[in-house]
């Protein structure tokens, strides 16, 4: 996160994953503000997400920060994204209809619902799926207990890298 500390500087987080359960530690803030040892230590699991934000969609609140959680229980996935969906009030209208309630004002919270409520068996299929109904440019990540998922619009516009240290990507 400090390396991606210039894509963002007004918030940051992290969101694990030990299999069971999600977790996420996120504040406003620059990374060296908002993480020190202790909130490091309690973020425990084999799985993880970050990320730094600034504003484009959704104002500059702490229900905005990100990685945000989506789901049921408040935790079946955790999301963490880049960009702008200029479909995002159709999206939002489709999902307040079908009861989905929203903690944020920011585009993310609205591509998580669709994916936590989404009734595919796996989250590749999940993505496979609500891809295509996301208009606009974006890169994302996605999180549940077990697997980790990026993907970004077709044209490739936002910024997307993954990194490997060893075995581990």
């Amino acid at each position: 996160l400090y390396a991606l500390q210039h894509r963002g500087q007004e918030s940051a987080g992290i969101a694990t994953s030990d299999g069971r359960r999600l977790l996420v530690y996120k504040d406003m803030g620059l990374v060296s503000q908002v993480f020190d040892e202790r909130s490091l230590d309690s973020l425990r699991g084999h799985l993880a997400i970050g990320h730094c934000r600034y504003s484009t969609t959704g104002g500059s609140t702490w229900e905005n920060a990100q990685p945000t959680l989506g789901g049921h229980d408040g935790g079946t996935v955790a999301l963490a994204h880049n960009g702008n969906l200029i479909n995002a009030v159709e999206l939002h209208s489709e999902l307040r209809s079908r009861d989905i309630a929203f903690r944020s004002t920011s585009d993310s919270e609205i591509i998580a619902a669709l994916l936590s409520t989404h009734e595919a068996d796996t989250i590749q299929d999940a993505v496979a799926d609500v891809m295509p109904r996301l208009n606009g440019a974006f890169s994302t990540v996605v999180m549940t207990r077990d697997a980790v998922v990026a993907f970004r619009d077709p044209h490739g516009v936002r910024p997307l890298a993954i990194g490997q240290l060893g075995e581990r990507y």
